[in-house]
């Protein structure tokens, strides 16, 4: 079998493609990111985008809650990773690698919860991966992973119920306009973790193909320090890259 990236021999590079349809999606007016525009992602909690200064403003009033939350979160992780001895840049380090990683971590869902085959695992099931953490004056390649797993949703929502909120309000958003719902990503490096939602589209509208290499693609990829992944995807007209 190929591999499932398109550009997988390809040399390391640290130029981001394209997002893909439903990786952006403005938090406050629904707008979806395209390759030629560039969301912004709320400074306070680092997750939570939109596709204007506008939107932004306009959704502070019911986003102040979860943000103030979440900034409350990653204050107390800072302080428990310092009292342990472990560098600040852990912290950081979580919250970038995840936006560096978006494509293919959201990717990397999808193909584990096998949304192609079984839709309805988005609303069951998350991806928990597990990071390592060395130090490196290569931001990129401050991590690696240790481990990928299946958890049940309820690992979020129960132990959050701030979080799960804001979780089922984007499911919420996302059958509305014909998707399937939100596919969460658990990122953890030790005590620090970073939550990443994405919401789905119908699989009559993903193109992508069912793969069961996805851990082996995610792992060559973090450890390249690469940021570029591009998936491969069948279709009646024959192969297209992202």
């Amino acid at each position: 079998m190929a591999p499932a990236a398109a550009n997988y021999y390809s040399t390391p590079t640290h130029h981001n493609p394209p997002k893909q349809r439903g990786y952006r999606v403005c938090d406050q007016c629904g707008a979806i990111e395209q390759p030629n525009t560039r969301f912004r992602l709320c400074g306070g909690c680092m997750v939570t985008q939109y596709c204007s200064p506008d939107c932004q403003k306009a959704h502070w009033g019911s986003h102040k809650q979860i943000c103030q939350h979440t900034s409350g979160q990653i204050a107390t992780s800072k302080q428990n990773v310092l009292s342990n001895g472990y560098s600040e840049d852990i912290v950081k380090g979580v919250r970038k690698f995840t936006s560096a990683h978006a494509t293919l971590l959201g990717w990397a869902g999808f193909q584990a919860l096998q949304l192609k085959r079984i839709p309805s695992n988005v609303r069951q099931y998350a991806l928990l991966i597990t990071l390592s953490y060395r130090s490196s004056s290569d931001s990129l390649r401050r991590f690696s992973v240790m481990s990928t797993q299946l958890v049940p949703r309820t690992y979020v929502t129960d132990s959050d119920p701030l979080v799960g909120e804001d979780i089922r309000r984007r499911e919420d958003r996302c059958r509305r306009s014909g998707g399937i719902g939100t596919a969460v990503i658990i990122i953890q490096c030790g005590e620090v973790s970073q939550v990443m939602p994405v919401e789905v589209d119908s699989p009559s509208k993903i193109s992508w193909d069912a793969r069961d290499d996805w851990d082996d693609t995610l792992r060559h990829f973090v450890d390249a320090g690469r940021t570029d992944f591009i998936p491969i995807s069948s279709t009646s007209r024959g192969v297209i890259y992202g």
